[in-house]
């Protein structure tokens, strides 16, 4: 005897939405914030004793609570969304990226190397011109040499990236110590001559202007350029991409020398406007923090500059909470802003998706039930 096997439908499916309303967009991110700051507040109550005001009283000031806090916040801002904006492009391209933080390590080691060589021998502005050209063409090489590889011999770009990163921090640990000597701490020295001007007084402001700067032009270059349409499309299909007549190899070459270009330019910045020297952790893992931006702002250059601010803002305030109560060690502190990254990026899912529950099948009042199976 046979019997038809009936199939149990799930209790609720997951369906793509059709569309995908601005408000929705809004509503769901800030709902993921609230979420993650209550998260926050429960975890530094539990931890640090402190109430839910006294957490987000701290975060606000260390971001607002002082003057210097606020350039601070502006400087880290701009930094990372200058990383952001080199990522774009590959990210874009479906190349991924993940040598961010080589390739600023890269732009950096130069510039501290031409700071150190030629700084106090020629006029400051002919160094700043070296210093400049030399780290843009360094990033850009060491972003090259993957993009080569992945154009003619289809490696992993993700991986070789990455190891791209332990290499360029090899090779400032190792000139760390050249320059330090052999009985040298493994540090270098704050280097004085041959540092960045300041504008008007402010350390912080040459960043912002040449990031804001960058910005501009990243969002005219991929909206309106050649190449910008160039990426989009390798992006969708390289196959496509062909049919057109699109130079796939070319394509792909030329975008991650922006990229490196760009993150080079980022390490020029770091070194010989912000900490004038230079150590294997000089990127601040910003190569990987600013996928986080990048990502929130759907690759879109001026809505990077929102996600950028929103992720240092979260964390500088949870250093500063950390300060304030006393705790030296990074490890609650790196985990709520990584509770707050969660929450951030998983609010897309419901950006995109929707949870249905089962319909329940109703017979109509003119129809008859299915027939039941025979039975032989």
């Amino acid at each position: 005897m046979n019997k038809e096997k009936s199939v149990r439908e799930p209790l609720f499916h997951v369906a793509k939405r059709t569309e995908i309303s601005t408000k929705r967009q809004i509503f769901a991110r800030v709902i993921a914030a609230l979420i993650g700051i209550l998260i926050t507040c429960l975890i530094c109550l539990i931890v640090y004793g402190c109430d839910p005001i006294t957490v987000l009283a701290e975060v606000w000031k260390g971001n607002f609570g002082t003057e210097r806090n606020r350039w601070l916040l502006l400087r880290d801002t701009a930094l990372l969304l200058g990383v952001g904006l080199a990522l774009i492009p590959s990210f874009k391209m479906k190349f991924w990226n993940l040598g961010g933080n080589g390739q600023i390590l890269i732009g950096g080691l130069v510039t501290i190397a031409c700071m150190r060589s030629l700084g106090g021998t020629m006029p400051d502005g002919v160094v700043w011109i070296i210093m400049l050209l030399s780290s843009v063409i360094c990033g850009a090489i060491w972003a090259v040499i993957p993009a080569i590889f992945k154009a003619f011999f289809k490696t992993n770009e993700s991986l070789f990236t990455l190891m791209m990163n332990y290499i360029a921090a090899g090779l400032v640990v190792y000139a760390i110590k050249e320059w330090s000597g052999s009985k040298g701490s493994g540090s270098l020295s704050t280097i004085k001559t041959a540092n960045l001007p300041k504008i008007g007084g402010n350390e912080y402001l040459l960043i912002i202007i040449v990031v804001a700067i960058v910005c501009a032009l990243m969002f005219a270059y991929m909206k309106y350029s050649k190449h910008g349409y160039e990426v989009s499309v390798v992006g969708e299909s390289e196959n496509t991409a062909r049919y057109i007549g699109i130079n796939v190899k070319k394509t792909i070459i030329r975008t991650l020398i922006l990229s490196g270009a760009l993150c080079g330019l980022m390490g020029f910045l770091i070194a010989g406007a912000k900490d004038h020297t230079i150590n294997a952790d000089a990127a601040k893992n910003m190569g990987f923090t600013a996928i986080i931006a990048v990502w929130l702002a759907k690759m879109n250059p001026l809505g990077t500059i929102a996600s950028s601010f929103g992720v240092i803002f979260i964390t500088n305030g949870i250093k500063n909470l950390q300060t304030t109560v006393g705790v030296t060690d990074n490890s609650v502190s790196n985990m709520i802003v990584g509770i707050m990254y969660f929450c951030l990026i998983g609010c897309e899912f419901f950006v995109y998706y929707a949870l249905k529950l089962k319909a329940k099948k109703q017979v109509g009042a003119g129809a008859s039930p299915a027939p039941a199976a025979k039975e032989e």
